[in-house]
């Protein structure tokens, strides 16, 4: 870092001159506008719905405009003329919308000066990338009669997640759905029973507990839960309590499964051997993701089910998690298909796989998005990355789905943004005849109600399509 980074210095009054620029570059983030909405209260869904916003003059998500404005006190209250200014006006006309990953230029040039008041007049502009103007006006100060040197104050990176990082969207769009009977898998934990009763509550399930009866009874005693009114299905064992869920699924007795903290392999093969409960398109998990500072909710697949898929594999993931995009409102989800690299190589064996898929979605093998791939993550989620990339596309930079090359780097990546980002992470099971609510034995009550209400939008889909 430069010394003169940690210096503010002005420039006094004295010291100016008709004809003085100066001025400073920013390249606009979704955490700029979160920030800004968070700060001002101003959630004016063209600047934090992307769904709304794509339907706007503006086809997408645009910056406020007073964040526009802002880029300008900053650089007259902190270069020119710098501490010490007063603000006494300011005109603004907004030419052209301010879209993320935008790279700005503001400009501040003093045109007159009243040295009875010591009054400065300067022009401030914005440009972007291109050249073209997209604000303007003209700003009236006091410059300052004192020189100020002093050192810089650094703030802290500012952090909004506990703006987004949940479930209340979910929760909300899962509320004025009916309840469905739901299976409820060996929950001989705290964790999973008070999950499990907490869908409950919330209206999201019938439950109907599969478990060793007097085990159940002695575990809500000690947690302090009540099963009264509770359906109980006494089984000795979390083998016979999958293999007799499966069961009631293929029979049309309940609608839904959810995990409790057996193993999800115990609970998958009970459920690939149950007759009539699997369908012609191949089981897999999507993550359910909320990011703190991504503008929408990304949807993960497969970090759970299947290890090293083959490409007849990945037809079937990318079609489930598209389903479940559907379900969730998202009538055409971008789905990014990712590798290393995104560029096609037979060294990347996951990059002819993404290519191929998206050969397929133009011949109509997969249906209901646009597709793109290969991406590396960065060129996914970031319109910035793709840009500088030179990569031209519907999807990079705005994935609804995230399509990972195998299990491991699935999991990986969205273990990695619960744990070390703050988001807020459920997940579901599609590709069976009923929806199976699957969660960690690691998450947390909340985590496990937030997959019921996946797995309920599901079922509702599921009624539909097969009345």
């Amino acid at each position: 870092m430069d010394a003169s980074d940690d210096i503010i210095e002005n420039i006094t009054y004295d010291e100016l001159h008709v004809g003085q620029t100066a001025r400073l570059c920013r390249t606009l983030t979704k955490e700029d506008i979160a920030a800004f909405a968070a700060v001002s209260g101003d959630v004016n869904p063209a600047h934090v719905d992307p769904e709304y916003a794509g339907h706007t003059l503006f086809h997408g998500v645009i910056a406020h405009g007073m964040w526009g404005a802002a880029l300008i006190s900053r650089l007259l209250g902190t270069v020119l003329p710098g501490p010490g200014t007063i603000y006494l006006g300011q005109t603004l006309q907004f030419l052209k919308p301010v879209r993320v990953g935008d790279e700005l230029r503001i400009t501040a040039t003093v045109t007159s000066m009243e040295p009875a008041k010591k009054h400065v007049l300067l022009d401030c502009e914005i440009k972007n990338q291109t050249g073209a103007v997209v604000l303007n006006g003209v700003a009236t100060v006091i410059a300052p009669s004192e020189k100020v040197r002093r050192p810089r104050v650094h703030l802290p990176p500012l952090s909004l997640s506990q703006v987004h990082a949940n479930y209340a969207s979910l929760m909300e769009a899962a509320a004025p759905l009916t309840p469905v009977r739901c299976g409820v898998v060996h929950p001989c934990d705290e964790a999973s029973l008070r999950g499990a009763l907490d869908a409950a509550t919330q209206q999201l399930i019938v439950p109907v507990l599969i478990a060793p009866a007097a085990r159940l009874r002695a575990l809500a005693e000690s947690a302090g839960l009540s099963l009264e009114g509770v359906e109980l299905v006494d089984v000795p064992h979390s083998h016979a309590a999958a293999a007799r869920a499966a069961a009631m699924a293929a029979a049309g007795e309940v609608e839904m499964l959810m995990k409790g903290s057996l193993h999800t392999d115990e609970m998958i093969s009970a459920v690939l051997a149950a007759p009539g409960l699997r369908t012609a398109r191949r089981l897999s998990h999507v993550f359910r993701i909320e990011v703190p500072l991504y503008d929408k909710v990304l949807l993960i697949s497969d970090g759970a089910l299947n290890i090293q898929p083959t490409l007849d594999d990945k037809v079937d993931i990318v079609q489930n998690a598209v389903e479940l995009a559907h379900a969730l409102g998202t009538a055409q989800p971008r789905v990014a298909i990712l590798s290393a690299v995104e560029t096609v190589t037979p060294k990347i064996p996951s990059t002819l796989d993404a290519a191929a898929l998206c050969k397929m979605a133009e011949r109509g093998q997969i249906s209901g998005a646009l597709l793109d791939g290969p991406l590396a993550f960065d060129n996914a989620i970031s319109p910035m990355a793709a840009r500088v990339k030179g990569i031209v596309s519907e999807v990079a930079g705005h994935a609804d789905i995230l399509i990972a090359p195998d299990l491991e780097a699935g999991n990986l990546l969205a273990k990695q943004l619960e744990y070390l980002a703050g988001a807020a992470v459920c997940g579901v099971v599609l590709g069976a005849a009923v929806p199976i609510a699957l969660t960690s034995r690691a998450d947390d009550a909340a985590a496990r109600t937030a997959s019921a209400a996946l797995a309920l939008m599901l079922a509702h889909r599921y009624r539909q399509q097969h009345p």
